[in-house]
């Protein structure tokens, strides 16, 4: 197959990895102020589209220490073909598909990690791999930006509560669910600097091992836009599953709690992007909810669903670098291994696909939020009917009662 062929094909991949990354990571930034009600959904997702958009070209840190550190090549280090990129990503792009069926908010980029460690590992062998940088810019970031985010919220929403004290009225702390409107954008927006270029640095990378471009040139102005504008519509379509997840499937968030939570999350995934970390914008997010969730007296924290995610994070990396290992041993069969990688990865992808319009979560979702919940338009139809019964209940109980003691005023005048 020509070499430029196989680039564009890559090429290609990739951005459709970087809007699985899109929509996979929208929940990152907007599930709390959906769950607080501090934004409608469909505003969420356009304004966390625009300024990851925005994001993207704020910075290339990150996208130079994959490009350039995790994977061994140019003079001295051993050769990555774009055939093992290629099926890197299919390993990424497989993974985030299964998460994103069962609502888990697991890290796309640990995915693209895996992915593309698996494939080098199986066409160069061990040494492809850059295990200094993969320690230092991939797991030990893993492993602490969780911890970090979580004490930070925590933190956050003891301060929080502290200022303000006890309201007198319910919605006295309202004014937090203003400033979640600029907290979750500044997620969005420190997520686009990050996420975008982790895709940014496999195109380069790409380039680099196809000859179209020196071990020495960052990262060119056509890759950013191309794929900042990926991530930006992935972003737009909506993760619907994984809001609900972050939104309310873990603790029941309020706006107090939710701007402490994202001021946490951006705080932490800005100073990373600005370091070249290449951390996962899903384990910081999901740890500052749960921060906030102990911040706050009386918040209970699921977590089964918490230890669920947890493992998500875990299994991340050596199953995407299991896919992503089997389809480079099928590449090294040449133009038919890149086929039948190919296919097989379009039919796991379109039956996943398939699969999650059997049990749809679209941008039907409003907030109940007497119960700080995210609802999709079935549960809303629940929630009515089971209001109505109540009501109902009530009102039998209240005639009831009157007519008990109308009993009793008869009785009592029947006796005088």
């Amino acid at each position: 197959m020509d070499i430029t062929l196989i680039v564009v094909l890559v090429i290609a991949l990739a951005l459709f990895f970087d809007f699985t990354n899109g929509f996979h990571d929208t929940a990152n930034a907007m599930a709390t102020p959906i769950a607080t009600g501090a934004m409608k959904p469909t505003v969420a997702v356009s304004v966390a589209a625009v300024l990851n958009l925005v994001g993207a070209f704020l910075s290339t840190a990150v996208a130079t220490s994959i490009s350039h550190g995790l994977i061994n090549e140019g003079p001295g280090g051993v050769a990555i073909s774009p055939e093992m990129i290629f099926a890197g990503l299919i390993g990424a792009v497989v993974w985030n598909m299964i998460t994103w069926l069962r609502g888990l908010p697991s890290s796309s980029s640990h995915a693209l990690f895996g992915g593309l460690i698996g494939a080098a590992i199986v066409g160069a062998g061990f040494d492809s791999v850059n295990y200094a940088a993969l320690l230092t810019v991939v797991i030990i970031p893993a492993f602490l930006s969780p911890v970090i985010a979580a004490l930070v919220s925590l933190l956050a929403t003891r301060i929080a509560y502290r200022i303000t004290r006890r309201p007198v009225f319910p919605n006295e702390r309202g004014g937090f669910r203003i400033g979640q409107i600029f907290t979750s954008s500044m997620v969005s927006l420190a997520h686009g600097t990050n996420d975008a270029q982790k895709t940014m640095g496999v195109i380069t990378l790409t380039l680099i091992a196809s000859g179209a471009q020196s071990a020495d040139q960052g990262v060119q102005f056509w890759v950013v836009v191309a794929c900042a504008l990926a991530i930006a519509l992935g972003t737009y379509t909506g993760g619907w599953r994984i809001i609900r997840t972050l939104g309310s499937g873990i603790t029941e968030i309020r706006a107090t709690q939710g701007f402490a939570a994202e001021a946490s999350t951006a705080a932490t995934i800005l100073a990373s992007s600005h370091l070249g970390f290449a951390l996962s914008t899903t384990q910081v997010s999901s740890g500052s909810i749960i921060g906030a969730g102990l911040g706050r007296r009386g918040s209970k924290i699921q977590w089964s669903t918490a230890g669920k995610i947890v493992i998500a994070w875990f299994i991340t990396l050596p199953a995407a670098a299991a896919v992503g290992a089997v389809a480079s041993g099928i590449a090294r069969f040449g133009v038919v291994g890149l086929v039948i990688d190919a296919v097989a990865g379009g039919i796991v992808v379109l039956g996943l696909y398939l699969w999650s319009l059997r049990k749809p979560h679209d941008s039907a979702i409003e907030i109940d939020v007497a119960a700080n919940a995210v609802l999709t338009r079935k549960e809303q139809r629940g929630l009515q009917r089971k209001k109505r019964a109540e009501a109902v209940a009530a009102r039998r109980a209240e005639l009831s009662r009157e007519r008990t003691l109308r009993r009793m005023a008869g009785r009592k005048g029947g006796r005088r």
